[in-house]
């Protein structure tokens, strides 16, 4: 299956209770250079907590893509991205603890499980 780059994924609902653990489930591979633990990323991404499906944040609707180290992102994406291959799209499910830690933590997020369908645009 593959997608369109240039539009902007949609992420179902979620049922059932959230995960414990990182799940990772590659929508399109890509066949680009490989992402590593260590790589800056290129991304496009749309975020949507798992209780209520709602969109936090999403480079679309910025209109541009965000560069970043991996090393600098939550634990979720440091796990979940290195092994993604440039070209493709991948959905991630966080956890609490690899996204903003627990309830109380001070961020709006804290405490919540986050969805991220994530575009690799490229490594460096």
């Amino acid at each position: 299956m593959t997608h369109d780059a240039s539009i902007k994924p949609e992420i179902d609902a979620p049922e059932g209770p959230a995960p414990e653990g990182l799940e990772i489930t590659d929508i399109t591979v890509g066949d680009g250079a490989e992402a590593q633990a260590g790589s800056t990323v290129n991304v496009h991404y749309v975020g949507v907590e798992y209780d209520s499906g709602e969109e936090f944040d999403s480079s679309w609707g910025r209109g541009e893509a965000i560069n970043f180290p991996l090393a600098a992102l939550v634990r979720g994406w440091q796990e979940g991205i290195p092994g993604m291959k440039v070209g493709g799209r991948r959905k991630l499910v966080l956890p609490p603890h690899l996204a903003y830690g627990p309830a109380g933590g001070g961020h709006p997020l804290s405490g919540k499980t986050l969805i991220f369908v994530i575009d690799l645009l490229g490594v460096s």
